[in-house]
């Protein structure tokens, strides 16, 4: 449901895939704060805004101050969030910066004038291909349990599924022209820190004590839970980009 719009905008890049990422920064950062307790209230908005205002920085081209103010608002996050009862401060301040960092690392990411569109597109073509790979396989073979204290309907079965569907992203796109010797395998490292990512999300749900982060998605969940493969994902495209280990573009066009 999500998919053609969000690579529509993508493939438009610029600013449209900013407020793509700004939408989804503001509706994740929402959600967690009622899921550390915050409420919905004007705690939930100040965490709301630490998850998208450096982004809208970031999205003018000013990725040094946008880090900067990732870090002062997640730490005013957290701060907002200990004058709240029953909230969790450690983990809203936390859970804050992760999203605006992960959201940022995505627009960096899309910035390079000459990768960055196919480097978005690839991102979310392998993360799409991780997730439908896990439910296919773990649907169809069943199995041990992954980490049942954390996610209770995840295999090790699907979690092979999800590196294969990953792999399969990069294979494709070597035949393009590309070195399937660099993109199979940055494609499975892509795979499995998406599933980390769910994993770490589950983690924080079993804490709190709920299913899902919130209900924008019928039959799927919030933002959250569609996401949080995904903002794991970009962090680590954009740390092998910075460390020079993969080019965010290894293939022609």
């Amino acid at each position: 449901m999500l998919a053609p719009p969000a690579l529509a905008l993508a493939w438009l890049g610029g600013p449209y895939l900013a407020v793509l990422v700004m939408l989804a920064a503001a509706g994740m950062g929402w959600e967690w704060a009622r899921l550390t307790g915050c409420g919905g209230g004007l705690v939930a908005v100040l965490i709301a805004v630490a998850t998208t205002l450096p982004a809208a920085v970031a999205a003018l081209g000013l990725f040094g101050l946008a880090l900067l103010l990732a870090a002062a608002l997640a730490l005013a996050a957290g701060a907002a969030a200990s004058r709240v009862r029953g909230a969790a401060p450690l983990w809203a301040g936390l859970g804050a910066a992760w999203i605006a960092l992960a959201c940022l690392a995505c627009l960096w990411v899309a910035a390079d004038a000459d990768t960055g569109r196919r480097a978005v597109l690839w991102l979310f073509a392998t993360v799409w291909a991780s997730d439908s790979g896990a439910f296919i396989a773990g649907r169809a073979f069943g199995g041990p349990r992954l980490a049942p204290r954390l996610s209770p309907s995840k295999t090790w079965s699907g979690a092979f599924g999800g590196v294969v569907g990953a792999a399969s992203v990069g294979w494709i796109l070597a035949l393009w022209g590309g070195s399937a010797a660099a993109l199979v395998p940055t494609g499975i490292a892509l795979g499995i820190a998406a599933q980390l990512g769910d994993l770490g999300e589950s983690l924080a749900k079993r804490h709190f004590g709920v299913k899902d982060s919130g209900g924008i998605i019928p039959g799927h969940g919030g933002l959250l839970d569609r996401l949080d493969g995904m903002l794991a994902a970009a962090a680590l495209q954009a740390l092998l980009t910075l460390a020079g280990g993969a080019s965010p573009l290894l293939w022609q066009a």
